[in-house]
């Protein structure tokens, strides 16, 4: 298990206790590590200062309790975002008909990058509208992919008291 599956198994039980939903962990640096954890409330409303807080507050806590980390390192809680990542099949599927980014860990009909609407989502099969057609792309070729800040996303957000 690597330290982010670690430190996701360590948090995310509190997370979700607390009412949240984790996004993301992503870990960087070599010296000094930089922590980052991205969460969002689980009822879909929006997070705000005290949210990040007081989630840091919980896992910093149960960090210090585990010790995963062995060598010193900077915790950032924060929310998604409106133009977030989306990291797990549900995240596509909660977006169909928004505009995405996503890069292919390998060639898919030739290319790596794809820009458009995502269309559907089967089987673990992520479908997007480009330039050149529709394009389907396995979940699991995925390397990263996120919202683009459009103006439907931007009404979306605003709609649901995102923004």
């Amino acid at each position: 298990m690597d330290l982010t599956d670690r430190i996701n198994a360590i948090i995310e039980p509190t997370v979700i206790d607390m009412g949240y939903d984790l996004v993301r962990t992503h870990i960087k640096g070599a010296d000094r590590l930089q922590v980052q954890i991205m969460a969002e409330r689980a009822d879909g409303t929006g997070m705000g200062v005290a949210d990040c807080a007081t989630l840091s507050r919980a896992i910093a806590a149960l960090l210090d309790v585990e010790d995963p980390i062995s060598k010193g390192y900077t915790l950032e809680v924060s929310s998604p975002g409106i133009d977030r990542p989306l990291v797990k099949l549900s995240d596509f599927e909660r977006f169909v008909g928004f505009d995405v980014r996503i890069d292919a860990e390998r060639p898919v009909d030739g290319r790596r990058r794809f820009t458009g609407p995502i269309s559907a989502v089967k089987d673990e099969i992520v479908a997007i509208k480009t330039d050149g057609g529709e394009i389907e792309i396995p979940f699991d070729h995925i390397a990263r992919a996120k919202l683009l800040l459009t103006d439907r996303l931007i009404a979306a957000a605003t709609e649901k008291g995102l923004s």
